[in-house]
């Protein structure tokens, strides 16, 4: 699908909504339907238009990236953006209510008083991905999948949570990635309860839970991967807890399929950890759709406002069991609903890893 074809996408939706046109803030946004790459930009579309406001800085990169007709800015985004409605004389404009700033919002109620401002959301055109998307994907997901097998050499007990969040980004740079997906987590022993344990200067200790939650970057698209491993020999407790969370994840996955709501694998999932008493240490959604963005719709989850999974559609599937004081694990994939159910693009091993 071209950049033209994803405008008249956005047009019908402007269509829809009685608009006249959309003022675009949001990065991925303004990338997605004008292939320009830089950010300090607006995007102006009207029904039959596409205006990209940005400045110096990046004129010469956006006449090289878009087809939009460029408008310089010298004086503020804002102020220029209101200069050009009101020179096309809009006045029904749609904005992007989740990822304008507020003061940004008051300047244009204030500026363009004769002008209806509504409210809108331009995410969920990005929700099926082209097949240029899911390859950018499958790239993605390739590199970190890269990472996990290198990493399986270079950790050992001694190294600090930081040492081996530097390893993997470098691992994933040095194939590929633009950069990383998030701040890289690395959870281990006790931290292993915090589902969000950004790496520390903490030192890995035989006998651990080690959990890394990493992501590569590719043209753009994110790739998303949990894996949990031992350093040494897995106690009867891992043992167990890690078999709850892997068939959890497997019944999960096996929920994916065109047609469900995203409430149907959660459940899957999330009713396997409760039977195996771990229900409660289960807090969070089964996972997110990314793509230029990291999270994006649709979720999964017990309050998925998705009604129907469709193909093209990618999906993490992220059961974990957080205990407090004690620890706990999550794995991740990467997954793409197919015509006829799902494909983990994820590949790296989920096994129970021991490291001795």
């Amino acid at each position: 699908m071209s950049v033209q074809d994803r405008i008249q996408r956005l047009q019908d939706q402007l269509r829809e909504e009685g608009a006249k046109a959309a003022l675009l803030n949001k990065v991925e946004n303004i990338r997605y339907f004008s292939g320009f790459t830089g950010d300090d930009s607006l995007l102006l579309v009207t029904l039959d238009k596409c205006f990209l406001l940005t400045d110096s800085r990046y004129t010469e990169q956006a006449a090289a990236e878009t087809s939009a007709e460029i408008v310089e800015q010298k004086n503020g985004l804002y102020p220029k953006a209101i200069d050009l409605v009101t020179q096309l004389g809009i006045k029904r404009l749609s904005f992007e209510a989740a990822a304008m700033l507020y003061q940004n919002y008051k300047k244009l109620a204030a500026s363009l008083s004769a002008v209806e401002l509504v409210e809108s959301n331009f995410d969920a055109l990005r929700q099926i991905k082209e097949a240029e998307e899911i390859q950018c994907i499958r790239e993605a997901v390739r590199i970190s999948d890269l990472a996990f097998e290198k990493i399986l050499s270079y950790i050992r007990p001694g190294l600090s949570e930081t040492d081996v969040a530097t390893y993997l980004e470098q691992v994933m740079r040095a194939n590929g990635s633009d950069r990383p997906a998030f701040m890289t987590i690395v959870a281990s022993g006790v931290r292993g309860s915090l589902p969000h344990g950004i790496a520390t200067e903490k030192l890995l200790v035989s006998g651990e839970f080690v959990t890394m939650d990493f992501g590569a970057v590719y043209h753009g698209y994110h790739s998303d991967i949990t894996r949990t491993i031992v350093l040494g020999t897995a106690t009867p407790w891992q043992r167990n807890v890690y078999t709850a969370v892997y068939e959890a994840q497997r019944l999960g996955k096996e929920a994916v399929k065109p047609g469900v709501s995203g409430i149907f694998p959660d459940k899957a999932a999330r009713d396997h950890l409760t039977g195996c008493g771990y229900g409660e240490y289960f807090g969070h959604g089964l996972g997110h759709s990314l793509g230029l963005e990291i999270h994006e719709e649709p979720r999964l989850s017990p309050s998925s406002k998705c009604a129907s999974l469709v193909p093209n559609m990618l999906i993490t599937v992220e059961p974990g069991v957080y205990i407090p004081g004690k620890g706990g694990l999550r794995i991740e994939d990467t997954v793409l609903v197919t015509e006829t159910g799902h494909e983990s693009l994820t590949q790296a091993d989920r096994q129970l890893i021991e490291l001795v």
